[in-house]
């Protein structure tokens, strides 16, 4: 009985992911907490269905059925894979952490960062809560000084909504389910909304345009530079470095678009993402059944 409320969810994990596509029209927002809704969705429908199996055991019945040790196997398996990539990925972290710490300080626009010794230009949060401003020998030299304070002004952003925290429990979601179904539509979604909204952040005290100006600069950089020089993890976010063609078109017109359009939470719209996560979580409810 284990191993059919295990394929259920593996159909039910699938269904949700394959129904999710991407729609520019509706508000950030809604963008938001639907990519959000639908990666998180059946990650914790997963993980509820191996608790639960766990939960119950190998010995009794379920529904009259009886259960056997390959459906507590298979929920081990899942956990314990699960456990594994977390802190591997927590450890590359930690030395990425590490490996910054070891690099000169500087002032840059008024605030104190890591210098990266490249000549490409780039800029970055790399950590976790609290994570380390980055900036390279290329930035400082290559852009102005309202240009670097443009881009030092986008990083602050994404240490205010913390980022590099949040993007690191998403990054495991997302290797962890790499075999569903829109997986990485769902991951470019997340950041493009991730940009948008430190873009946003960032446009309330500098120039949208200059801005714009800055990120195009900064991609091009990229574009020549070896991407091997540049830092590019999960727990990094960086101003753009490897950004797709896309993504960078939809930055740049936000930024040159007029009017408002905060990436803030709506209360009339918070029961989306809440109800894709409590979805997730319904197989706890068939542990009454076991017997």
């Amino acid at each position: 009985m284990h191993i059919g409320l295990i394929g259920l969810a593996l159909v039910l994990a699938v269904i949700v992911r394959s129904s999710w596509s991407p729609a520019t029209v509706d508000s950030w927002e809604q963008r938001w907490q639907r990519a959000l809704g639908a990666l998180l969705s059946p990650f914790l429908l997963l993980l509820a269905t191996a608790i639960a199996v766990l939960q119950m055991g190998h010995h009794g019945q379920m529904m009259g059925m009886p259960v056997g040790r390959i459906g507590c196997l298979i929920a081990l398996g899942f956990l314990g894979s699960g456990l594994v990539l977390v802190v591997v990925l927590a450890a590359l972290g930690w030395r990425s952490r590490h490996r910054v710490s070891t690099y000169p300080t500087v002032a840059a626009s008024g605030q104190m960062a890591r210098l990266l010794d490249i000549d490409a230009l780039f800029a970055g949060q790399v950590g976790f809560w609290t994570p380390t401003l980055i900036v390279s020998r290329g930035l400082l030299h290559k852009l102005s000084a309202e240009q670097i304070a443009a881009v030092l002004t986008h990083e602050q952003a994404h240490y205010y909504y913390r980022d590099p925290f949040w993007f690191f429990w998403l990054g495991w979601v997302r290797r962890f389910t790499a075999w569903l179904p829109n997986t990485a539509a769902l991951w470019e979604e997340l950041l493009v909304l991730r940009e948008l909204r430190a873009d946003r952040w960032a446009a309330q005290t500098v120039d949208p345009l200059l801005l714009a100006e800055s990120l195009l600069q900064v991609v091009q950089s990229q574009v020549v530079q070896s991407a091997a020089t540049v830092p590019a993890h999960s727990y990094s976010v960086a101003f753009g470095g490897a950004e797709p063609l896309t993504r960078l078109e939809e930055r740049i017109d936000a930024l040159l678009e007029p009017g408002d359009r905060p990436l803030v939470a709506a209360p009339a719209l918070q029961w989306r993402a809440w109800a894709g996560l409590l979805i997730g979580l319904l197989p706890l409810l068939t542990l009454p059944l076991h017997s």
